[in-house]
């Protein structure tokens, strides 16, 4: 997709307000639910935004972690929600593009939801211990003479951090072994006591090892170099071709009425075109971008349909 036409948006639309709640005279929050524990790149990114979503709207913004069965337990919430804009669902790439393709009877589909904006996109870092292997090269050549002996944590099996690492293992022909951890938090806790040799993680974790000194980033899974970390190289320096990025994006139930879901649009991108939330969210390797809900909604399905073959081929359920 063209970066460029995603900056466009719609302007505020200052006759348009959301659902006021009845008793004492007070604005209802607006909530939005993040399908992970508190912690990782999705909570930290929603929290952001909140935090400047408030103002613009006129309303209280606030987070509320549903985590569980791969994002699907705080997708379900959100798409069984009244649609009056008040819930909002934070997703990642898991949630729409992935799991549709893999997780059988999954309770909710597309068509549920309303898109609302792409706030980011989010590459993985491959970080190795301080005594690990010094870069991508020497970390293969270790997989590759000890198959299934070098350890890295991940979200689940099916789960995107996984999947961006089972990409990277056939690209190099190595075969590392993933050991499944419930949010971040469990497997930095793991990877720092000695026990796991690699994090595959978003943006915000792996840089929070690095700049402590207790990892090291050898590799970025995305399109383009980290500013601020520009001596990293890109996984696809090695594999041309091979890129691996999640996104975060604002939902709404589907029926949540138009000019709702353009109220929500207009104050999330009002708040990502800020210099201070572009810096913060480079700070976590971030990429803020911003978008209508028409090219949110292309985006996820030109997503969707990149993914859904290779899931096929690597035989991935969930």
């Amino acid at each position: 997709m063209n970066r460029r036409a995603l900056l466009a948006t719609p302007a505020l639309l200052p006759g348009v307000a959301l659902a006021q709640a009845p008793t004492q005279g007070q604005a209802r929050a607006v909530t939005i639910t993040v399908p992970f524990p508190p912690g990782g790149s999705t909570d930290v990114t929603a929290r952001i935004l909140a935090e400047r979503m408030a103002g613009p709207l006129g309303l209280p913004v606030q987070v509320e972690n549903r985590p569980g069965a791969a994002t699907v337990i705080g997708a379900d919430f959100v798409a069984r929600a009244a649609p009056d804009g008040h819930t909002v669902l934070i997703a990642s790439g898991s949630t729409l593009t992935i799991n549709p393709h893999i997780v059988r009877n999954i309770p909710y589909r597309a068509e549920d939801f309303a898109a609302v904006t792409l706030i980011s996109t989010l590459p993985f870092a491959i970080v190795a211990r301080p005594d690990g292997p010094p870069t991508l090269e020497a970390l293969m050549a270790r997989a590759r003479a000890n198959p299934g002996s070098v350890t890295y944590g991940t979200n689940g099996p099916s789960s995107f951090n996984n999947i961006a690492m089972l990409l990277v293992n056939e690209a190099f022909g190595v075969r590392m072994q993933d050991v499944t951890y419930r949010g971040d938090a469990a497997q930095v806790a793991d990877f720092l006591g000695g026990r796991l040799d690699l994090l595959m993680v978003g943006g915000s974790t792996g840089l929070a090892q690095h700049r402590a000194g207790s990892g090291r980033i050898l590799a970025w899974t995305g399109d383009r170099r980290m500013p601020g970390n520009e001596e990293v190289p890109l996984v696809a320096d090695f594999r041309p071709g091979l890129q691996a990025q999640t996104y975060f994006g604002l939902l709404v139930p589907a029926r949540t009425p138009a000019p709702m879901v353009q109220r929500l649009n207009a104050a999330a991108v009002q708040a990502i075109r800020t210099e201070d939330f572009r810096a913060r969210m480079l700070a976590e390797g971030i990429f803020a971008i911003g978008s209508t809900p028409e090219e949110f909604a292309s985006f996820m399905r030109v997503e969707s349909e990149r993914w859904g073959p290779l899931l096929r081929r690597m035989d991935i359920t969930g």
